[in-house]
C-alpha cells in the first residue's frame, strides 16, 4: 500500500484541500458525470471534493500514482490520504457513503481478476458505449462547488 499523503511531497502536486475525500474522473465521460452526481447524492455531509483529471491537479494527482490521464481506466479516489483506483476506488466510495452506495459492495462477490477485467472493458468503451458529457457545465451550483482543479 502506498504511503498516505506521500502527494503532499511531490513538487508536482499542487497544494490542495485535502481535508475530505477527492475523486479524480473524467470530465468528458457520461459514466463518469453520472458517479460524480451519485457522489453528490449519497456524500450527505458534501465534503467530497470532484477533480476532474484535464485540470492539471488532477493529471498531477494521477501522474503521481503512475496513471496516465489519457488512460480511460484512470480513476482515482483519495480518502485520507490514500488512493484507491479504478474499481477498488469505486467500492470504496460505495462502502464509504452507505446507503444506496452501499449495493456496490455486492460487487465483491465477483473475484477481483474478473472485477478488473471488466472495469478495463467499460472503461475503454465508455465513448461509444455511453458517449460524451460535460461534468463542468452541470448546472446545480452545490455539485459546482465540489469541483476542484
Amino acid at each position: 500500500m502506498a504511503v498516505p499523503y506521500s502527494y503532499r511531497d511531490d513538487p508536482a502536486v499542487p497544494v490542495f484541500d485535502d481535508s475530505a475525500p477527492v475523486a479524480v474522473m473524467d470530465a468528458e465521460c457520461a459514466v463518469c458525470s453520472w458517479g460524480a452526481r451519485m457522489i453528490h447524492r449519497l456524500d450527505r455531509a458534501g465534503t467530497t471534493r470532484i477533480c476532474p483529471i484535464q485540470t492539471p491537479l488532477g493529471a498531477a494527482l494521477l501522474a503521481h500514482y503512475g496513471l496516465d490521464p489519457k488512460d480511460p481506466t484512470s480513476w482515482l479516489f483519495l480518502d485520507r490520504g490514500i488512493a484507491y483506483e479504478g474499481f477498488e476506488a469505486v467500492l470504496h466510495a460505495g462502502r464509504r457513503y452507505g446507503g444506496f452506495g452501499s449495493l456496490t459492495q455486492v460487487l465483491r462477490i465477483v473475484p477481483r481478476a474478473l472485477r478488473d477485467w471488466l472495469y478495463r472493458r467499460l472503461a475503454r468503451n465508455r465513448y461509444a458505449l455511453f458517449g460524451r458529457a460535460d461534468l463542468c457545465a452541470l448546472p446545480d451550483p452545490a455539485f459546482q462547488r465540489r469541483l476542484l482543479g
